[in-house]
């Protein structure tokens, strides 16, 4: 197909619109494959059978060890979070997040994630800042045992400003058949709670909204820690992923729950049967100065706190009780801030005890 139009009568050729013109830039897309290849290329794991640049990506479930495998899916996005490293520039960790949100669900179902894919959406494609987030998807899979093996990036000029980008992320993994959580909660079971990164990627809508009550910038000293503002805020979500696959491996672990949007208070109750309930003791651990400052700037009250942002408290392993001590050694010698808060109860819900502010 021709390019070009050409004028019959008088011989004058103008040239035709191009893809580039309408603000897409194919260039670009194919450099940003080629620069993150070698990032894609160190998560390989057993069972990846494929690199980037194909149609499809393939994954051999025999090669990574399972017999009778039961696959297990997620995907989720980074939210509002994302206008804070657009903002701020940075970009390098944001891809963690989005990892975490899919391969921490994941490890809650007793599944060992395997594969993960990304989509970047964009106004206008910039090589450099889509290879930062990349790099932050690989640096995410690689902490988490898992293969990037593919993605999509899309230029969509009109769908986004030129500066706003967006990302999804889709993660699969596996267990043999049987071997699915939660199971066999009970009355009496412990709660162990693995401290958080801080806010992790839930309620930052409700952030963003505080920062603009206190009149900060992103580039204004933090009030709860080093650094600025917007470098506190976009510490990346933890990634419990080994740790907990430790102690599943271990025994003793009945459920896990994922501490994300909806808090403890909404999270827990998830992962318990019909007829149990949580107590939880809010003396067991101390709130994190990120949490104490919106609470205060806000005059958000504990309750409403306890049920938007996970409060220090990143993913809380249900675990027999003759097996509570020898598990929660496991996961500190694992690199987890472990604390015992609290009990699986009769009843519904979750009932608290003590206070965080």
């Amino acid at each position: 197909m021709s390019t070009s139009n050409h004028d019959a009568k008088t011989g004058d050729t103008k040239p035709g619109l191009t893809y580039a013109d309408a603000g897409v830039d194919i260039d670009a897309g194919n450099a940003l494959v080629e620069r993150i290849k070698p990032a894609a290329k160190r998560t390989n794991r057993s069972g990846t059978m494929s690199g980037l640049g194909g149609f499809g990506a393939l994954f051999d479930l025999r090669a990574a060890g399972y017999q009778d495998p039961i696959l297990v899916s997620a995907t989720d996005g980074v939210g509002t979070k994302l206008r804070i490293a657009i903002d701020t520039g940075n970009y390098d960790t944001i891809g963690i997040d989005l990892v975490a949100m899919c391969v921490n669900d994941l490890v809650c179902q007793g599944a060992e994630p395997l594969l993960f894919l990304d989509y970047f959406a964009t106004g206008k494609l910039e090589v450099d800042k889509a290879a930062r987030v990349i790099e932050g998807i690989a640096d995410g899979c690689a902490a988490s045992g898992c293969a990037l093996i593919g993605g999509e990036t899309a230029e969509m000029p009109g769908m986004y400003a030129s500066d706003d980008f967006d990302l999804a992320g889709f993660a699969v993994g596996a267990m043999e058949r049987g071997s699915d959580l939660p199971a066999g909660v009970t009355e009496g079971d412990v709660l162990l709670g693995l401290g958080s990164n801080g806010v992790h990627s839930n309620g930052y809508s409700f952030v963003r909204k505080v920062v603009g009550i206190s009149g900060l910038g992103w580039d204004a000293p933090s009030p709860f820690s080093e650094g600025t503002l917007g470098q506190a805020l976009l510490a990346p979500t933890r990634l419990y992923v080994r740790q907990a696959l430790a102690a599943i491996r271990a025994g003793g672990v009945h459920a896990l729950a994922h501490i994300t949007g909806g808090g403890l208070t909404e999270n827990l109750p998830r992962v318990l049967p019909e007829g149990l309930g949580a107590a939880i003791d809010l003396d067991s651990w101390k709130l994190p100065g990120v949490f104490g400052w919106l609470a205060k700037t806000a005059g958000m009250a504990e309750g409403e706190l306890l049920k938007t942002f996970n409060c220090g408290i990143g993913m809380i392993v249900v675990v027999a009780p003759e097996r509570a001590e020898a598990l929660a050694a496991l996961l500190a010698e694992q690199g987890e801030s472990v604390t015992r808060i609290g009990t699986v109860t009769r009843g519904t819900g979750v009932s608290y005890t003590g206070h965080l502010i």
